[in-house]
This record gives C-alpha cells, structure tokens and sequence, in this order.
C-alpha cells in the first residue's frame, strides 16, 4: 500500500541567493521551568535589484530559518540600481537606527558595514558607501536598510546613453 502521507516540498527556484544575516537564542522564564525558542534573521535576493528579508521565529533552528525564509518571498522590494551602484545619496533614521548610504563610482566596491554590506550585494548593488549610525541591533539596522532602499527613486538619464 503506498504511502500517503509523505510530505512533498515544492522545488525552490534558484533565482533568488539567501543568506543568514542572524540566529538568535531566546529564553523565556516560565512557571514551568524555561522555554527556549530561537529567531533567524534572513535575507534574499536576485543581485538584478530585487531584495527581501524575513524574521522567522521557532523551537528548532532549521524552521526558524524556513520561517524567515518564507516571510522573505513575502516582503520583497524592488531597488533601482544605476551603474551599478545607487541613483542617489539617503540619510534616513528608522527606529533607534540611522543610516546613511551614498553612491559610489566604478571599482570603489561596498564600504558598508554590518548588515548592509549582505543587503546590498544581494540587491545588485556594487559600489557604494554608507555608515550606521547610533544602532548595534542586527534587526533594527537590517529593517533600516530596507526602508532606506524603498525611498530611493530611479535616476532619469538626459537622453544620453548609459
């Protein structure tokens, strides 16, 4: 008799690069004794401007990351890019963090720290400089970032080819 309850897993495409920006061990005090459950934060994209990132929440760790990885698919955004590197200067403060991120020219490479270097590469962005500012927490600074590459606008170029 065939087994029915087998579990298929829909194929992944590949288009998308994931990559574990942080696992976190969280312990909660309980009557009981102490509950330990673990977060992961992940982000993902296709280096051709397209980039989300997933907080997942679980008892293991491996279904803490699918989590994440799942709610990643969901929160994708799209980031113009333009020569390789971003249209244009953003200062933007999100929660306790401040970022700033600039364009940079050809060959310069990422001069980002932390989180927003893993972002930034995922998005297809080459060149560029940046600096947080005031924040250590991974998961502010990572939600900074994103909120930073949805305010920027595409560059109109004057006729002249690229």
């Amino acid at each position: 008799m065939p087994n029915n309850n087998r579990r298929f897993e829909e194929p992944k495409d590949k288009e998308f690069e994931e990559r574990v920006l942080l696992i976190r061990r969280v312990v909660k005090k309980t009557t009981g004794g102490n509950k330990v459950t673990f977060s992961s934060l992940v982000v993902l994209g296709n280096k051709k401007g397209k980039v989300g990132v997933g907080l997942g929440s679980s008892a293991e760790v491996p279904a803490a990351i699918k989590k994440a990885i799942s709610a990643a698919h969901k929160n994708i955004i799209n980031v113009p890019l333009y020569k390789s590197s971003i249209p244009h200067m953003i200062l933007l403060k999100y929660k306790a963090a401040k970022i700033l991120l600039k364009p940079a020219p050809l060959g310069t490479g990422l001069k980002v720290g932390s989180v927003a270097r893993a972002i930034l590469e995922l998005a297809g962005v080459e060149n560029a400089s940046g600096k947080i500012i005031r924040s250590r927490n991974q998961i502010a600074n990572t939600y900074a970032v994103i909120e930073a590459l949805k305010k920027l606008k595409p560059r109109i170029s004057s006729g002249k080819p690229l």
